[in-house]
Protein backbone atom coordinates (compact mmCIF):
# COMPACT_ATOMS: atom_id res chain seq x y z
CA UNK A 1 0.00 0.00 0.00
CA UNK A 2 2.77 2.43 0.88
CA UNK A 3 4.55 1.60 -2.38
CA UNK A 4 1.36 2.28 -4.31
CA UNK A 5 0.90 5.64 -2.58
CA UNK A 6 4.47 6.59 -3.46
CA UNK A 7 3.84 5.57 -7.08
CA UNK A 8 0.76 7.76 -7.42
CA UNK A 9 2.50 10.59 -5.56
CA UNK A 10 5.36 10.44 -8.07
CA UNK A 11 2.91 10.44 -10.98
CA UNK A 12 1.08 13.43 -9.51
CA UNK A 13 4.39 15.20 -9.00
CA UNK A 14 5.40 14.60 -12.61
CA UNK A 15 2.03 15.87 -13.80
CA UNK A 16 2.34 18.97 -11.62
CA UNK A 17 5.84 19.65 -12.97
CA UNK A 18 4.56 19.23 -16.53
CA UNK A 19 1.80 21.74 -15.80
CA UNK A 20 4.25 24.19 -14.31
CA UNK A 21 6.42 23.92 -17.42
CA UNK A 22 3.42 24.79 -19.54
CA UNK A 23 3.26 21.44 -21.36
CA UNK A 24 0.00 20.63 -23.15
CA UNK A 25 -1.83 17.60 -21.68
CA UNK A 26 -2.67 16.27 -25.12
CA UNK A 27 -2.83 12.58 -24.17
CA UNK A 28 -5.65 12.98 -21.66
CA UNK A 29 -7.44 15.50 -23.88
CA UNK A 30 -7.25 13.13 -26.86
CA UNK A 31 -8.58 10.27 -24.73
CA UNK A 32 -11.53 12.39 -23.59
CA UNK A 33 -12.24 13.37 -27.21
CA UNK A 34 -12.26 9.74 -28.38
CA UNK A 35 -14.50 8.62 -25.50
CA UNK A 36 -16.90 11.51 -26.14
CA UNK A 37 -17.19 10.75 -29.85
CA UNK A 38 -17.61 7.00 -29.48
CA UNK A 39 -19.76 7.09 -26.36
CA UNK A 40 -22.11 9.76 -27.71
CA UNK A 41 -22.55 7.71 -30.88
CA UNK A 42 -23.82 4.83 -28.76
CA UNK A 43 -25.91 7.15 -26.60
CA UNK A 44 -27.85 8.54 -29.58
CA UNK A 45 -28.95 4.99 -30.44
CA UNK A 46 -30.13 4.29 -26.89
CA UNK A 47 -31.86 7.63 -26.21
CA UNK A 48 -34.70 7.76 -28.68
CA UNK A 49 -36.23 11.16 -29.23
CA UNK A 50 -32.93 13.06 -29.00
CA UNK A 51 -31.37 14.89 -31.93
CA UNK A 52 -28.94 12.80 -34.01
CA UNK A 53 -25.32 13.83 -33.91
CA UNK A 54 -24.60 15.98 -36.92
CA UNK A 55 -21.62 18.10 -37.84
CA UNK A 56 -22.46 20.68 -35.15
CA UNK A 57 -22.84 18.04 -32.47
CA UNK A 58 -19.54 16.40 -33.39
CA UNK A 59 -17.78 19.78 -33.36
CA UNK A 60 -19.16 20.58 -29.90
CA UNK A 61 -17.91 17.20 -28.66
CA UNK A 62 -14.45 18.08 -30.02
CA UNK A 63 -14.42 21.64 -28.73
CA UNK A 64 -14.61 20.64 -25.07
CA UNK A 65 -11.50 18.36 -25.17
CA UNK A 66 -9.71 20.96 -27.33
CA UNK A 67 -10.20 23.54 -24.56
CA UNK A 68 -8.80 21.04 -22.06
CA UNK A 69 -5.41 21.39 -23.72
CA UNK A 70 -5.07 24.78 -21.96
CA UNK A 71 -6.39 23.71 -18.54
CA UNK A 72 -2.97 23.89 -16.82
CA UNK A 73 -2.29 27.40 -18.09
CA UNK A 74 -5.78 28.89 -17.75
CA UNK A 75 -7.86 26.57 -15.52
CA UNK A 76 -10.68 29.01 -14.76
CA UNK A 77 -11.17 30.22 -18.33
CA UNK A 78 -11.11 26.63 -19.62
CA UNK A 79 -13.65 25.55 -17.00
CA UNK A 80 -16.16 28.27 -17.95
CA UNK A 81 -15.53 27.60 -21.63
CA UNK A 82 -16.17 23.86 -21.25
CA UNK A 83 -19.34 24.52 -19.25
CA UNK A 84 -20.59 26.88 -21.98
CA UNK A 85 -19.84 24.29 -24.69
CA UNK A 86 -21.64 21.62 -22.67
CA UNK A 87 -24.74 23.81 -22.24
CA UNK A 88 -24.70 24.52 -25.99
CA UNK A 89 -24.55 20.78 -26.64
CA UNK A 90 -27.49 20.14 -24.30
CA UNK A 91 -29.44 23.04 -25.81
CA UNK A 92 -29.00 21.36 -29.21
CA UNK A 93 -31.05 18.42 -27.98
CA UNK A 94 -28.21 15.94 -28.34
CA UNK A 95 -28.08 12.83 -26.12
CA UNK A 96 -26.69 12.79 -22.63
CA UNK A 97 -23.43 10.92 -22.26
CA UNK A 98 -19.65 11.38 -22.17
CA UNK A 99 -19.98 15.11 -22.93
CA UNK A 100 -19.85 15.63 -19.16
CA UNK A 101 -16.39 14.04 -18.99
CA UNK A 102 -14.80 17.29 -20.21
CA UNK A 103 -16.62 19.18 -17.46
CA UNK A 104 -15.37 16.75 -14.83
CA UNK A 105 -11.75 17.10 -15.93
CA UNK A 106 -12.01 20.91 -16.12
CA UNK A 107 -13.52 21.04 -12.61
CA UNK A 108 -10.75 18.81 -11.28
CA UNK A 109 -8.04 20.99 -12.82
CA UNK A 110 -9.53 24.19 -11.41
CA UNK A 111 -9.94 22.81 -7.89
CA UNK A 112 -6.46 21.29 -7.80
CA UNK A 113 -5.01 24.59 -9.06
CA UNK A 114 -6.61 26.32 -6.05
CA UNK A 115 -9.57 27.97 -7.81
CA UNK A 116 -12.22 26.40 -5.60
CA UNK A 117 -14.63 29.34 -5.64
CA UNK A 118 -14.53 29.50 -9.43
CA UNK A 119 -15.09 25.74 -9.67
CA UNK A 120 -18.12 25.77 -7.38
CA UNK A 121 -19.53 28.83 -9.19
CA UNK A 122 -19.10 27.19 -12.61
CA UNK A 123 -20.72 23.98 -11.36
CA UNK A 124 -23.65 25.98 -10.00
CA UNK A 125 -24.08 27.85 -13.28
CA UNK A 126 -23.95 24.57 -15.22
CA UNK A 127 -26.62 23.07 -12.99
CA UNK A 128 -28.80 26.21 -13.25
CA UNK A 129 -28.37 26.28 -17.05
CA UNK A 130 -29.38 22.64 -17.32
CA UNK A 131 -32.41 23.33 -15.13
CA UNK A 132 -33.36 26.28 -17.34
CA UNK A 133 -33.01 24.28 -20.54
CA UNK A 134 -34.89 21.27 -19.24
CA UNK A 135 -37.88 23.10 -17.70
CA UNK A 136 -38.33 26.36 -19.62
CA UNK A 137 -36.29 26.79 -22.79
CA UNK A 138 -37.12 23.31 -24.09
CA UNK A 139 -40.20 24.80 -25.84
CA UNK A 140 -38.00 26.68 -28.29
CA UNK A 141 -35.12 24.21 -28.53
CA UNK A 142 -34.72 20.94 -30.43
CA UNK A 143 -35.92 18.27 -30.63
CA UNK A 144 -39.38 19.33 -31.77
CA UNK A 145 -42.22 18.32 -29.50
CA UNK A 146 -39.90 17.68 -26.56
CA UNK A 147 -41.36 17.95 -23.05
CA UNK A 148 -39.82 19.05 -19.76
CA UNK A 149 -37.02 16.98 -18.35
CA UNK A 150 -37.85 14.41 -15.72
CA UNK A 151 -36.99 15.41 -12.17
CA UNK A 152 -35.14 12.14 -11.84
CA UNK A 153 -32.77 13.37 -14.53
CA UNK A 154 -32.28 16.61 -12.61
CA UNK A 155 -31.50 14.65 -9.45
CA UNK A 156 -28.96 12.58 -11.36
CA UNK A 157 -27.25 15.67 -12.78
CA UNK A 158 -27.19 17.29 -9.33
CA UNK A 159 -25.68 14.16 -7.75
CA UNK A 160 -23.11 13.95 -10.54
CA UNK A 161 -22.02 17.58 -10.08
CA UNK A 162 -21.68 17.14 -6.31
CA UNK A 163 -19.76 13.88 -6.73
CA UNK A 164 -17.32 15.48 -9.18
CA UNK A 165 -16.73 18.44 -6.87
CA UNK A 166 -16.26 16.15 -3.89
CA UNK A 167 -13.79 13.98 -5.80
CA UNK A 168 -11.92 17.10 -6.92
CA UNK A 169 -11.64 18.27 -3.31
CA UNK A 170 -10.29 14.87 -2.28
CA UNK A 171 -7.68 15.02 -5.04
CA UNK A 172 -6.77 18.59 -4.01
CA UNK A 173 -6.29 17.56 -0.37
CA UNK A 174 -4.18 14.57 -1.38
CA UNK A 175 -2.04 16.72 -3.70
CA UNK A 176 -1.47 19.24 -0.92
CA UNK A 177 -0.53 16.42 1.45
CA UNK A 178 1.92 15.02 -1.11
CA UNK A 179 3.40 18.50 -1.54
CA UNK A 180 3.81 18.84 2.24
CA UNK A 181 5.38 15.40 2.43
CA UNK A 182 7.84 16.29 -0.35
CA UNK A 183 8.72 19.54 1.41
CA UNK A 184 9.22 17.73 4.73
CA UNK A 185 11.39 15.06 3.09
CA UNK A 186 13.46 17.74 1.37
CA UNK A 187 13.84 19.67 4.64
CA UNK A 188 14.81 16.49 6.51
CA UNK A 189 17.37 15.68 3.84
CA UNK A 190 18.82 19.19 4.06
CA UNK A 191 19.02 18.88 7.85
CA UNK A 192 20.73 15.52 7.54
CA UNK A 193 23.26 16.91 5.07
CA UNK A 194 23.90 19.94 7.28
CA UNK A 195 24.34 17.77 10.37
CA UNK A 196 26.72 15.46 8.53
CA UNK A 197 28.69 18.40 7.17
CA UNK A 198 28.91 19.87 10.68
CA UNK A 199 29.98 16.53 12.13
CA UNK A 200 32.75 16.10 9.58
CA UNK A 201 33.91 19.70 10.02
CA UNK A 202 33.99 19.22 13.79
CA UNK A 203 35.89 15.95 13.47
CA UNK A 204 38.47 17.45 11.11
CA UNK A 205 38.89 20.48 13.34
CA UNK A 206 39.55 18.36 16.42
CA UNK A 207 42.01 16.08 14.63
CA UNK A 208 43.94 18.84 12.89
CA UNK A 209 43.89 21.38 15.71
CA UNK A 210 45.45 18.99 18.20
CA UNK A 211 48.05 17.53 15.87
CA UNK A 212 49.06 20.85 14.32
CA UNK A 213 49.40 22.37 17.79
CA UNK A 214 51.85 19.61 18.72
CA UNK A 215 53.69 20.04 15.41
CA UNK A 216 53.87 23.81 15.90
CA UNK A 217 55.40 23.48 19.37
CA UNK A 218 57.89 20.83 18.29
CA UNK A 219 58.85 22.79 15.18
CA UNK A 220 59.69 25.74 17.42
CA UNK A 221 61.77 23.51 19.68
CA UNK A 222 63.57 22.00 16.69
CA UNK A 223 64.40 25.39 15.22
CA UNK A 224 65.67 26.71 18.56
CA UNK A 225 67.91 23.69 19.22
CA UNK A 226 68.98 22.85 15.68
CA UNK A 227 72.48 24.31 16.14
CA UNK A 228 73.02 23.94 19.90
CA UNK A 229 71.44 20.54 20.55
CA UNK A 230 71.01 18.51 17.35
CA UNK A 231 69.91 15.40 19.24
CA UNK A 232 67.02 17.22 20.92
CA UNK A 233 66.10 18.77 17.56
CA UNK A 234 66.06 15.25 16.08
CA UNK A 235 63.64 14.18 18.84
CA UNK A 236 61.37 17.12 18.03
CA UNK A 237 61.39 16.17 14.34
CA UNK A 238 60.51 12.57 15.26
CA UNK A 239 57.57 13.85 17.30
CA UNK A 240 56.44 15.96 14.33
CA UNK A 241 56.62 12.91 12.09
CA UNK A 242 54.58 10.77 14.49
CA UNK A 243 51.97 13.50 15.07
CA UNK A 244 51.56 14.18 11.35
CA UNK A 245 51.26 10.45 10.59
CA UNK A 246 48.53 10.03 13.19
CA UNK A 247 46.71 13.13 11.92
CA UNK A 248 46.81 11.84 8.35
CA UNK A 249 45.42 8.50 9.48
CA UNK A 250 42.50 10.09 11.31
CA UNK A 251 41.78 12.49 8.45
CA UNK A 252 41.80 9.55 6.05
CA UNK A 253 39.29 7.75 8.28
CA UNK A 254 36.96 10.77 8.21
CA UNK A 255 37.28 11.10 4.43
CA UNK A 256 36.56 7.39 3.99
CA UNK A 257 33.11 7.98 5.47
CA UNK A 258 32.50 10.51 2.69
CA UNK A 259 33.58 8.15 -0.09
CA UNK A 260 31.55 5.18 1.21
CA UNK A 261 28.86 6.52 3.58
CA UNK A 262 27.00 3.21 3.69
CA UNK A 263 29.99 1.16 4.79
CA UNK A 264 31.40 0.67 8.25
CA UNK A 265 34.65 2.53 8.99
CA UNK A 266 37.80 0.47 8.43
CA UNK A 267 39.26 1.44 11.80
CA UNK A 268 37.37 2.03 15.05
CA UNK A 269 36.72 5.60 16.16
CA UNK A 270 38.99 6.80 18.98
CA UNK A 271 37.72 6.69 22.56
CA UNK A 272 38.83 7.10 26.15
CA UNK A 273 40.88 3.92 25.93
CA UNK A 274 43.36 6.07 23.94
CA UNK A 275 43.61 8.69 26.67
CA UNK A 276 47.18 7.63 27.33
CA UNK A 277 48.07 8.59 23.75
CA UNK A 278 46.74 12.10 24.37
CA UNK A 279 48.91 12.30 27.49
CA UNK A 280 51.98 11.24 25.50
CA UNK A 281 51.26 13.72 22.71
CA UNK A 282 50.77 16.51 25.25
CA UNK A 283 54.06 15.54 26.89
CA UNK A 284 55.81 15.79 23.52
CA UNK A 285 54.49 19.35 23.31
CA UNK A 286 55.96 20.18 26.70
CA UNK A 287 52.77 19.70 28.71
CA UNK A 288 52.63 17.44 31.78
CA UNK A 289 49.20 15.84 32.14
CA UNK A 290 47.97 13.86 35.12
CA UNK A 291 44.90 11.63 34.80
CA UNK A 292 42.57 10.87 37.68
CA UNK A 293 39.63 8.51 37.90
CA UNK A 294 38.75 6.13 35.05
CA UNK A 295 40.91 6.23 31.96
CA UNK A 296 39.09 3.71 29.76
CA UNK A 297 35.87 3.83 27.80
CA UNK A 298 34.75 0.27 28.38
CA UNK A 299 30.97 -0.01 28.34
CA UNK A 300 30.41 3.48 26.95
CA UNK A 301 28.17 3.96 23.91
CA UNK A 302 30.39 4.54 20.82
CA UNK A 303 29.10 8.07 20.28
CA UNK A 304 29.68 9.04 23.90
CA UNK A 305 33.14 7.46 23.93
CA UNK A 306 34.17 9.41 20.81
CA UNK A 307 32.71 12.68 22.11
CA UNK A 308 34.52 12.26 25.45
CA UNK A 309 37.84 11.64 23.70
CA UNK A 310 37.43 14.65 21.41
CA UNK A 311 36.42 16.95 24.27
CA UNK A 312 39.50 16.02 26.32
CA UNK A 313 41.66 16.30 23.19
CA UNK A 314 40.36 19.80 22.39
CA UNK A 315 40.71 20.90 26.01
CA UNK A 316 44.36 19.81 26.10
CA UNK A 317 44.96 21.45 22.72
CA UNK A 318 43.66 24.72 24.16
CA UNK A 319 46.02 24.37 27.11
CA UNK A 320 48.96 23.93 24.73
CA UNK A 321 47.87 26.90 22.64
CA UNK A 322 46.56 29.42 25.13
CA UNK A 323 47.86 28.66 28.61
CA UNK A 324 51.12 29.70 30.16
CA UNK A 325 50.93 26.66 32.42
CA UNK A 326 52.88 23.55 31.46
CA UNK A 327 50.69 21.23 33.55
CA UNK A 328 47.11 20.03 33.23
CA UNK A 329 44.85 17.66 35.14
CA UNK A 330 42.26 15.41 33.55
CA UNK A 331 39.63 13.79 35.74
CA UNK A 332 37.17 11.21 34.37
CA UNK A 333 34.33 10.23 36.69
CA UNK A 334 31.56 7.83 35.82
CA UNK A 335 28.43 7.64 37.94
CA UNK A 336 25.11 5.91 37.19
CA UNK A 337 23.77 7.60 34.08
CA UNK A 338 26.46 10.29 33.86
CA UNK A 339 30.03 10.71 32.60
CA UNK A 340 31.91 13.72 33.96
CA UNK A 341 35.03 15.07 32.29
CA UNK A 342 37.09 17.83 33.89
CA UNK A 343 40.27 19.37 32.48
CA UNK A 344 42.10 22.00 34.59
CA UNK A 345 45.21 24.05 34.04
CA UNK A 346 46.83 26.62 36.28
CA UNK A 347 47.10 29.38 33.67
CA UNK A 348 47.65 32.21 33.13
CA UNK A 349 46.61 32.76 29.52
CA UNK A 350 49.40 33.60 27.08
CA UNK A 351 49.36 36.94 25.30
CA UNK A 352 50.79 35.74 21.99
CA UNK A 353 48.63 34.72 19.05
CA UNK A 354 48.29 30.94 19.17
CA UNK A 355 46.40 30.63 15.90
CA UNK A 356 43.22 28.64 15.56
CA UNK A 357 39.71 29.56 14.47
CA UNK A 358 38.09 29.99 17.86
CA UNK A 359 35.60 27.18 17.20
CA UNK A 360 37.07 24.63 19.61
CA UNK A 361 34.75 25.45 22.51
CA UNK A 362 31.81 25.63 20.13
CA UNK A 363 32.66 22.16 18.80
CA UNK A 364 32.88 20.74 22.34
CA UNK A 365 29.47 22.16 23.22
CA UNK A 366 27.96 20.83 19.99
CA UNK A 367 29.29 17.34 20.70
CA UNK A 368 27.89 17.38 24.23
CA UNK A 369 24.56 18.86 23.12
CA UNK A 370 24.12 16.13 20.47
CA UNK A 371 24.19 13.60 23.33
CA UNK A 372 21.97 15.64 25.64
CA UNK A 373 24.91 16.86 27.73
CA UNK A 374 26.57 20.16 28.53
CA UNK A 375 30.03 21.75 28.48
CA UNK A 376 31.06 24.65 30.70
CA UNK A 377 34.38 26.39 30.12
CA UNK A 378 35.85 29.41 31.81
CA UNK A 379 38.32 30.79 34.37
CA UNK A 380 38.43 29.20 37.80
CA UNK A 381 37.92 31.36 40.91
CA UNK A 382 41.42 30.44 42.17
CA UNK A 383 43.08 31.10 38.81
CA UNK A 384 43.64 28.96 35.74
CA UNK A 385 41.03 27.57 33.40
CA UNK A 386 38.56 24.67 33.60
CA UNK A 387 36.56 22.69 31.08
CA UNK A 388 33.73 20.66 32.62
CA UNK A 389 31.67 18.29 30.44
CA UNK A 390 28.67 16.27 31.60
CA UNK A 391 27.53 13.52 29.23
CA UNK A 392 24.43 11.41 30.04
CA UNK A 393 24.75 7.67 29.66
CA UNK A 394 21.02 6.91 29.48
CA UNK A 395 19.00 6.58 26.28
CA UNK A 396 20.28 5.87 22.82
CA UNK A 397 23.28 7.92 21.86
CA UNK A 398 24.06 8.60 18.21
CA UNK A 399 27.14 6.88 16.90
CA UNK A 400 29.29 9.55 15.34
CA UNK A 401 31.74 8.48 12.74
CA UNK A 402 29.88 5.24 12.16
Amino acid sequence: MAERRRHWAERAERAARAGERGGLPWRSSLLVAVIAQVGSGWAVQLQTGREPLGVLGRLLLLLGPALLLLRHRHPVAVLYGVCAVTLAYLAGGYPYGPVFLSVALALLSAVVAGHRYAAWTAAGLLWAGHLLIGHWLYRWLPPAGDGPAAWGTEAGVTAWVIAVLAASEVVRVRREQWARDRAERAAAERRRVDEERLRIARELHDVLAHSISVINVQAGVGLALLDTDPEQARTALSTIKAASKEALGEVRQVLDTLRAPGEAPRTPAPGLDRLSELVDQAASAGLTVSVEGESGGRGLPPGTDLAAFRIVQEALTNVVRHSGSRTARVRVTRSPGLLELRVDDEGPATTEDAGGTGTGLIGMRERASALGGTVEAGPRPDGGFRVLALLPLTGTAPEEGA
